[in-house]
């Protein structure tokens, strides 16, 4: 595969965690050492408010892969060498990059999908901001959101093992899509490394052992194997049996996984690329979940494949490779991709879509991302299909797409620079632009300058021509959710004047959507009535979540009645009032929320067995202006236990207790950074000079947005004190 030109940005650092029992190895060492740091977080005694730590600045005992150099910053990384690869075990994890978010179920299932699509992330080399598993700071960086078009993602590098980061696959995953890591071996390293594991069934059982141990520890859903290099007559015919093992065991151990193989490698063992599926290749096909075939293919490749007998039953499992830099000999790429999918479909293939990238590499222009990217995908959602999210109520979006210029939380401004975390990213919805009758149009995207939660809301804006009396209709969501006998809906939004804005929702018969014809379905709609802000429901829901006035934004409740129904769509209705004149408009939308009115209630969990461990003391970057030394910064890991099904993530805030100047009173909760597990790395924490006293505190943000009583937050504190001996 191609590589698009580009590279890493920074260095990466040190630091290290895990706490889960390894496989065979012989890195005793090792093993200790973690057990021992497992060991003194599981012992810091419950009972007691507080622990204690000696200042001392030493070198970071936290592995370097896993932790920026500079600030122990947890990051993602892979595998470089096959040696790294056997002798990895679950203890050298990162549990930092641990997807949290399961396979979310989606309609149809990717068993049912005739002609699928899967995205090959090719970007810059990999591991740039994506790789800080946190989050990070960036003014314009590179992000998806179109996953309601996609059924698999691959993340793709050209290091040995690929392991995607985490942010990729909580994203994916809320999406409902399969998430790949990368195997790939080139050139002379990867031949010798081949011949290395190719050999014998023992050793190519080991390699295979260990890409499943890697996936299922890490959570994500399979491998596409790359093999870009000859094999020798035993290395070649030992090739699809290391396929198939691989594929049984990944099937057994992570439900849902595929494994796919790249066309490369013929059955000579000559690396000879075939742009179809033919006999030279068929044998590795067989092995495995699915074929992605190179990018110099014509539609006489095409043509032929449809009746070749080895495809016969697995047409979905071909993906048809597009280059989207159109490198070489290829049909369409670029913005003519589209061009390279009218084809595939016309021939009923699956497609593999590699380096889409490019809408955001061949722009000079960064804060033009999304207008490009968006514009990328409507060229192609002829050719995709729309998946709809499959689960249970509650269904809560506020649109935001995993980055943004500020953070939001209930229309305030938590944070006021660019960011950039993908598994902050909420279920996404239909972006498009529509022409109307009589000049009409309307138009859906995500835009960071206001928000709800997050960092975006999503922008309807539209041209109502005077000659029109209907409403203009916005699809925003497609649906698979089932709803309770009672339902409360909520919109959140900021109308502009001389438009009256509603919800319109599409049901239908939850008896006939589980049908195989479910697309077909017929639909009803129904219009929720608003609620007064006296009714009893509205009153609940307002005392639950505490003050929901903020400037601009409109909050409207209602309630549906419904039984045995299924929500398939929901819609943004937009009627001029007044005159019938031409009339320009825009809606931004906050949030979208339905609950089961049973489940009004914040739930009774408390965060439990806080502890911070892995303590790293530092002094320099960012010295106080008014001090002649450097500020001391803590580095600490906190972990703790809590549901996290209830919540869209957590605040992490700090305070201080007691410090060297006794007369100065405790401060204020000031607020850290926001968790997305029940694991967080504070960073570069500026504090006071010892001895002191601090508190470190985990609140628990409820995804329906009630407020969780103090109560039942987490507390710890951290007292210090400088090392004399040194």
């Amino acid at each position: 595969m191609s590589v698009t030109e580009g590279g890493h940005k920074l260095p990466l650092r040190r630091k290290r965690e895990d706490g889960e029992d390894g496989e065979d190895g012989d890195q005793v060492k090792r093993d200790k050492t973690e057990a021992t740091r497992l060991e003194s977080c599981l012992d810091q005694p419950m009972d007691s408010d507080s622990i204690h730590e000696v200042i001392k600045y030493t070198p970071s005992p936290l592995p370097a892969k896993h932790y920026d150099a500079d600030t122990t910053e947890p990051v993602s990384c892979g595998l470089q060498t096959l040696g790294e690869l056997l002798s990895w075990k679950r203890s050298d994890a990162n549990p930092f990059n641990v997807a949290t978010v399961p396979m979310a179920p989606r309609e149809p299932p990717l068993a049912s999908c005739l002609r699928r699509t899967l995205v090959s992330h090719d970007m810059m080399g990999g591991y740039l901001d994506d790789r800080f598993v946190q989050g990070t700071h960036a003014e314009a960086p590179y992000a998806f959101y179109h996953w309601q078009y996609i059924d698999i993602f691959n993340y793709f590098t050209h290091m040995m093992v690929t392991v995607p980061p985490a942010v990729w696959t909580n994203a994916a995953h809320k999406h409902g899509v399969a998430v790949l890591g990368t195997f790939i071996t080139e050139w002379t390293d990867g031949a010798a490394a081949c011949e290395a594991f190719l050999k014998e069934e023992e050793s190519y059982r080991a390699v295979a052992d260990k890409l499943v141990q890697v996936s299922h520890c890490y959570g994500f859903d399979g491998w596409l194997i790359n093999i870009e290099n000859s094999l020798s007559e035993v290395a070649v015919k030992n090739t699809p049996l290391f396929l198939r093992y691989l594929t049984d065991q990944m099937h057994e151990r992570v439900p849902g996984s595929l494994v796919l193989w790249y066309d490369s490698v013929i059955q000579n063992g000559r690396l000879q690329w075939q742009n179809e599926l033919n006999e030279s290749n068929r044998m590795f096909f067989d092995a495995c979940d699915g074929f992605f075939t190179n990018y110099n293919w014509t539609e006489q490749n095409l043509e032929w494949m449809k009746d070749f007998s080895g495809i016969q039953g697995r047409q979905a499992d071909v993906y048809i490779g597009v280059d989207v830099f159109a490198r070489g000999k290829v049909v369409g790429g670029m913005l003519d991709t589209n061009k390279a999918l009218e084809i595939i479909r016309k021939h009923n293939f699956s497609t593999a879509i590699f380096a889409p990238g490019w809408v955001y590499e061949s722009h000079q222009d960064k804060t033009e991302f999304r207008k490009n990217q968006d514009k990328f995908w409507s060229l192609l959602s002829d050719y995709l299909y729309i998946h709809r999210p499959a689960s249970p109520l509650p269904f809560i979006s506020s649109f935001c797409q995993g980055f943004g210029k500020a953070m939001y939380w209930k229309g305030q401004r938590e944070a006021k620079r660019g960011w950039f975390n993908l598994t902050a990213q909420e279920i996404q919805p239909l972006y498009y632009h529509t022409e109307l009758e009589d000049q009409g149009w309307l138009s859906s995207r995500g835009c960071p300058e206001d928000a709800w939660n997050g960092g975006c809301s999503l922008l309807l804006e539209g041209f109502i021509p005077a000659t029109r009396t209907s409403p203009v209709c916005a699809k925003i969501f497609s649906l698979d959710v089932p709803l309770a006998s009672k339902t409360l809906v909520t919109l959140i939004c900021k109308p502009s004047s001389g438009i009256r804005v509603s919800l319109e929702l599409k049901t239908a018969d939850a008896r006939l959507c589980t049908h195989v014809n479910a697309q077909d379905v017929k639909l009803t709609s129904v219009s929720p009535v608003v609620l007064d802000e006296e009714h009893q429901l509205v009153s609940q829901f307002s005392q639950l979540c505490g003050s929901l006035s903020p400037e601009g934004w409109t909050v409207r409740c209602s309630q549906l009645e419904l039984r045995g129904c299924v929500l398939r769509e929901v819609t943004v209705s937009v009627q001029r009032e007044g005159e019938a004149e031409d009339t320009a408009f825009s809606c931004r939308v906050g949030e979208v929320m339905l609950l089961d009115v049973a489940s009004l209630q914040v739930p009774p969990e408390q965060v439990q067995g806080l502890c911070i461990y892995d303590v790293v003391w530092l002094r320099g970057a960012g010295s106080s202006p008014v001090s002649t030394s450097p500020c001391l910064r803590l580095n600490a890991t906190m972990r703790w236990n809590y549901p996290t099904e209830h919540v869209r993530h957590f605040r992490v805030h700090w305070r201080r207790l007691r410090g060297p100047d006794p007369r100065i009173p405790p401060g204020q909760l000031v607020q850290v950074g926001r968790a997305y597990s029940n694991l967080f790395r504070i960073t570069e924490l500026a504090v006071p000079e010892p001895p002191a006293l601090l508190e470190l505190v985990v609140e628990p943000v409820i995804r329906k947005g009630f407020l969780v009583p103090e109560s039942h937050w987490g507390r710890r504190s951290l007292s210090y004190t400088e090392d004399v001996s040194q």
